[in-house]
Parts: C-alpha cells; structure tokens; sequence
C-alpha cells in the first residue's frame, strides 16, 4: 500500500506537469520506477502514457505540427526495434544505470541546448533515437522537447503528445509481439491509472496559464537528480 501511494503520488504529479507543458511525465516517473519499482519498466510507463498524450494531442489538436509528427513517427518505428535489442541484452542493473545516465544527459542537453528550428532531417533523427530511448527505457521526451523547445506552447504539447502516443501504441504492440508484454505491468498500470486520469484532468485548469520556461527548468532538474539517484543507487 505504501508503494502504490508513493507511485500514485508521483505518476499524479507527472501527468500534471506533462498537461501543462507538454514534457514531464517520463522523466519524473521513469527514474522513480527504477528506484522502488524496476520490473515495471517500460511497459507500465508506456500504458500509463497512452490516455495522458491522447487527451493532451486531442485537446490542442488544431495546433499539431502534422508534417514533424510524420517524419518523427517514420524515425520512431524503426528506432523501436534497436530499444528491444537494448531491453534484451541489459540485465536489471544495467537497465536501471540505463534509465539514470540518459535521464540526466537528455535533460542536461535539453537545458543547455540553443535555439534550434525543427527540419526533416532533424525530425527523422530525433524519432529514430526517441525510438530507441523509449521502448527501452520508457523515457522518450528530451529529444523531442529540444526539437520544439522554442516552439509555441500549444504546438509542442500537440506536437509532442501526439508523437507520443503514436510511438507508444507502437513499442507496445511490438514488445507484445515479443513476448515482453507482462500481465502483471499492465495491472500495475490500471492500479495507477486514476492518477494519471486526476493529474491530466487537473492540468486543464493551468496549461493555458503556465509560462513554460521556469516550470520545464524545474522538471528537468528534478530530472538530473533522480537521475543521479538512480545511477548512485544502482552502482552500489
């Protein structure tokens, strides 16, 4: 019980963030996973994601940028398959340094990164690693919130929900086809659901007014250092 609320909590806070601002959720769920909850990565992370993206893409859906969520999804598909090699070939351990190294060098290069202006190039590329990062680890949102970090609000949010959720229906299936898909991920994931559910509902009430810059530096710091956390917590 202690566990379910501690995950409750922070999948409630997550899902609030990521409605606000478009990015979040993964990346303060994913190394909490790995903390307390390791043999639910990343299919429980992808489930619980599923209605976030979809209500946040739906929401703001006049403002996706259809042509980015085209090539970002091309790039995804087939970046998918090198993150199951990647889930199949690390150990627990692994998977959880995994989780800790790229959360704090994406958010790191999501900070620290300057103005960049989404092009096809950089959109195939960004899916192929998202790709890769998400079906592995469960954590594909720093590189795409770096391709539109300089983007309106409204067109990141969309934009990046939708690819999101495209991209997951995607890693599921195929982690399903697998043999990776476990009964007890997905039921983990509806315990968690009604969390995900208040959080995404509650960020209705702020996305229009929440000015992204000062809310997305403190996710992603947050990120950094859970994602130390994490990799200190593993190595020892």
């Amino acid at each position: 019980m202690t566990l379910f609320l501690i995950l409750s909590a922070v999948v409630l806070v997550a899902a609030f963030v990521q409605g606000a601002i478009g990015i979040g959720f993964a990346l303060i769920v994913a190394p909490i996973f790995g903390i307390l909850a390791p043999q639910y990565l990343p299919v429980t992370l992808l489930i619980l994601m599923l209605p976030l993206n979809f209500h946040i893409a739906w929401r703001e859906r006049d403002r996706i940028d259809r042509s980015g969520t085209g090539w970002i999804t091309l790039g995804r598909f087939f970046g998918t398959f090198a993150g199951l090699w990647m889930l199949a070939a690390l150990s627990g351990d692994q998977l959880g340094l995994a989780v800790g190294w790229f959360t704090v060098i994406a958010a790191a290069a999501a900070l620290l990164a300057p103005r960049f202006d989404p092009n096809r190039p950089a959109a195939l590329g960004v899916g192929l690693f998202t790709g890769v990062t998400e079906t592995a680890t469960g954590i594909g949102g720093p590189p795409l919130a770096l391709l539109y970090q300089h983007a309106p609000g409204p067109v990141l949010r969309s934009t990046v929900a939708t690819c999101f959720f495209v991209g997951e229906v995607i890693s599921l299936v195929i982690l399903a086809l697998m043999g990776m898909f476990q009964i007890a991920q997905a039921n983990a994931a509806l315990t968690l659901m009604p969390a995900v559910l208040i959080g995404s509902g509650l960020s209705r009430l702020t996305h229009a007014h929440i000015k992204g810059p000062a809310l997305r530096y403190g996710v992603l710091g947050f990120a950094v250092v859970s994602g130390i956390f994490l990799i200190l917590r593993t190595g020892s």
